[in-house]
């Protein structure tokens, strides 16, 4: 048996566990949930065809899943991003304080300079 060095000298990488995918491997993956969820729908549009006259039980079903899946779909491939970021905190509020006084703020009239032209 051979022993190989290992090198122990580099520091390790640190964990990031808490950090989301890449924006592009999210849209990535949901599109490819969606793309399956659409070839589902198409097996269900298929067999509904095939089976419409003479299992009418079955092709009704494949109707339902072919009306269905579409919004679950969709649903689903939206959903993606906002489930990665994780826990909200909760709000602090502040005590209840007065509030502070009202200041009422009269108009006033800003009138040009007079010129004298008397001179």
């Amino acid at each position: 048996m051979s022993t190989i060095p290992r090198r122990r000298a580099a520091p390790r990488p640190e964990s990031i566990t808490q950090a989301r995918t890449g924006l592009s491997r999210d849209v990535r993956g949901r599109q490819r949930r969606y793309l399956v969820a659409m070839l589902v729908r198409t097996a269900c549009v298929v067999v509904m065809a095939a089976t419409w006259n003479r299992w009418p039980v079955l092709g009704a079903c494949a109707l339902v899943g072919a009306v269905v899946i579409p919004y679950v779909a969709v649903v689903v491939a939206q959903a993606g991003w906002r489930q990665q970021r994780g826990a909200r905190h909760a709000l602090v509020r502040l005590p209840d304080e007065q509030p502070a006084a009202r200041v009422v703020l009269e108009p006033t009239l800003i009138l040009p300079p007079e010129h004298n032209s008397a001179a």
